[in-house]
């Protein structure tokens, strides 16, 4: 992929627009920026584009996305930084829960962080069997989700285990995320990933547009109730802690962090 190749591609094919991310170097880590441009093509997607599906998915072998681009929090210093950032995502993923047609995310290897986030807000997810989704937080940078995406993550697979992968920060595989319901499909390879997701979203946009958009609607209305609480005191207790910025120092100099919970 050349320097100045675009993070975020987009195209359009009978009725079906897909997202590719594409900083496959980085294992698509997410910048500002290309959530601003997923969350732009939510909003505007299904009108006279024709679109009637949309899949999101990644470019190269390793990752469907892993995360927010860790370098971006570099100049977070103030209690303000963490909560615009996590209003901001809060934003992005809704917009992605609300679009206007059914969404699809095919995930293949790391989907973790931002990455897992974008594919629980998504309304139907299939995986290869490489998979590895969650959010490793609590190992790696000290922060933590908002009350929105953990509501999410609550719908999908259940408080217990929500609390029990964030505590431990360990993975999900293809085979537990089949049998919990966070996929619906795995497949055996990208390839094959790609072409089942294209079939899913035809056949999604054959469907009867009004008892999908009825059906989404309803199920965040009933999510949206759950996550309406004041989360703030506990983002800014995070974000401007002593233990984020050694989160962030040792991950960007490949070492394991020394948390002393201040």
């Amino acid at each position: 992929m050349s320097e100045d190749a675009p993070e975020l591609l987009y195209e359009v094919n009978d009725g079906v627009g897909t997202v590719s991310f594409n900083r496959p170097r980085t294992r698509n880590a997410l910048t500002f920026g290309m959530y601003t441009e997923l969350s732009r093509i939510c909003e505007t997607v299904g009108g006279e584009d024709g679109v009637k599906a949309l899949i999101i998915r990644g470019e190269g072998e390793k990752a469907f996305a892993a995360g927010t681009d860790i370098s971006q929090f570099r100049e977070f210093s103030s209690p303000e930084d963490g909560l615009a950032y996590e209003a901001e995502m809060d934003r992005v993923l809704n917009t992605i829960e609300d679009c206007g047609v059914p969404t699809v995310a095919a995930m293949h290897g790391a989907s973790t962080g931002g990455g897992a986030a974008i594919a629980a807000s998504c309304d139907l997810r299939i995986c290869t069997a490489d998979l590895k989704f969650g959010f490793p937080i609590a190992r790696t940078l000290g922060n933590c989700l908002s009350a929105t995406s953990l509501s999410r993550l609550v719908q999908l697979i259940g408080a217990g285990r929500t609390k029990e992968v964030l505590f431990t920060s360990r993975l999900i595989g293809a085979e537990e995320a089949l049998s919990t319901g966070l996929v619906s499909e795995v497949l055996p390879d990208q390839a094959a990933l790609d072409e089942r997701a294209g079939a899913l979203a035809r056949l999604l946009a054959g469907q009867a547009p009004l008892t999908l958009k009825a059906t989404k609607q309803a199920l965040a209305r009933l999510r949206k109730t759950m996550a309406a609480i004041d989360d703030e005191d506990l983002i800014a207790l995070c974000y401007t802690s002593e233990d984020f910025r050694e989160g962030l120092d040792a991950f960007l100099a490949k070492r394991k962090p020394q948390w002393r919970g201040r």
